[in-house]
């Protein structure tokens, strides 16, 4: 009888330190998948941004009015192309400097 209680008290002590094991484990898990997460949404938001120049300046040309900027210049798409893809030059190189800080 001592000998099954003394049997019993080491399987609920290996069992206690079991579930200590588990819940470790459990918050390296969550921590890599926040992490993963984190990196997901950062690169989602890099791509919004760097997006939002081109996607400002197609809606506002977008529109059926007259008096559109650069409209009867010989290089106004290029000069606006131009400008479009020196601001998203700019955006992306801030963005990724500030992401190496």
């Amino acid at each position: 009888m001592r000998q099954a209680a003394e049997e019993l008290s080491a399987a609920v002590a290996d069992s206690g330190a079991l579930a200590e094991r588990i819940k470790l484990l459990q918050e390296e898990l969550s921590a890599l998948v926040g992490e993963h997460t984190n990196r997901t949404l950062f690169i989602l938001t890099l791509v919004t941004v760097l997006a939002l120049p081109i996607n400002l300046i197609a809606g506002l040309l977008g529109m059926n009015v007259g008096g559109i900027p650069l409209a009867q210049h010989r290089h106004g798409f290029m000069l606006v192309a131009s400008a479009l893809g020196v601001t998203t030059g700019l955006l992306a190189y801030f963005l990724l400097l500030r992401r190496r800080d």
